[in-house]
């Protein structure tokens, strides 16, 4: 009889063990599945001569890695939603749209983009890539990807500059597969005569820019992913650890947002890092 009662203590603690890690699992994975928290920040930029001092919207998305289980393109579809209800002036698409095989659907690059074709804004919608969309996991390049953009009417940047309203957006290079040309991108800028804004994948381009007035974009780092009470982010895919890995960090004259992204690379889990999307106010200086 004793054996009996403690065969069933031991069973019990058993089950209780395997229904906790169980549970566990799936909040990690509802975390991830679920609707991205809208962020906001304000910032002033020095705007072009003549232009009109209404400030300018602009809507950051980054990182959506379509692919199950944790993203899908009704999520997506869901997304745009959200984020054409906001109704920003300008779409900004920080790239890695390319998703891993996690035992879930998986998306070829045009299904990767095609939830895009919805999002409307005044002045558009730009793009880059991202370290997911090099040739290596997308199997094209950005030739291709420029004319898949194209067909949705989105513009790829790749360390160019184009004039939207009373900015001027460069869009760098992906810096972890490719080199970007900061120093032409920059030109470009110049030339267009707008207010600063830099679009690129990761944050390890924030140290090499120049210290002036410009807002950059970014994603890249998913704000860890998997967050630790208390000690917070551990670890950053950056060169530079988690020194950029979330939010804004303002160095001198030059701003930096680092989002944490729609989707999930690796394992298909968040804590403590909930899917973004940034809506940020620009204003004249």
């Amino acid at each position: 009889m004793k054996l009996f009662f403690r065969g069933r203590r031991w069973l019990t603690a058993l089950l209780t063990v395997f229904l906790l890690l169980s549970g566990g699992i799936v909040w990690l994975i509802s975390n991830a599945r679920a609707m991205p928290v809208v962020r906001r920040m304000e910032i002033a930029l020095p705007f072009p001569a003549g232009a009109s001092s209404r400030p300018v919207t602009v809507a950051l998305l980054t990182d959506s890695h379509l692919s199950g289980p944790d993203n899908s393109p009704d999520r997506m579809t869901r997304i745009v939603t959200l984020v054409n209800g906001l109704k920003p002036d300008l779409i900004a698409l920080g790239g890695d749209y390319i998703g891993d095989d996690k035992g879930g659907a998986t998306y070829d690059p045009a299904q990767s983009i095609a939830p895009f074709a919805a999002l409307r804004a005044p002045l558009g919608v730009v793009a880059v890539l991202g370290n997911h969309d090099a040739r290596k996991h997308a199997l094209i390049g950005r030739k291709q990807w420029r004319e898949l953009f194209a067909r949705i009417g989105i513009e790829l940047l790749d360390n160019q500059a184009v004039r939207r309203g009373p900015l001027a957006v460069g869009g760098l290079r992906d810096i972890y597969t490719a080199r970007p040309d900061i120093p032409k991108t920059l030109r470009a800028m110049g030339a267009l005569g707008g207010a600063p804004l830099m679009l690129a994948h990761g944050p390890d381009v924030f140290p090499l820019l120049p210290d002036r007035p410009i807002l950059t974009l970014v994603g890249h780092t998913h704000c860890g992913q998997v967050a630790l009470p208390i000690a917070g982010i551990v670890y950053a895919p950056s060169r530079y650890g988690t020194r950029y890995a979330c939010g804004i960090y303002r160095e001198h004259a030059k701003t930096l947002v680092v989002s944490g992204g729609l989707g999930t690379s690796g394992l298909p889990i968040r804590m403590l890092a909930p899917p973004v999307v940034w809506l940020i106010t620009i204003r004249p200086r």
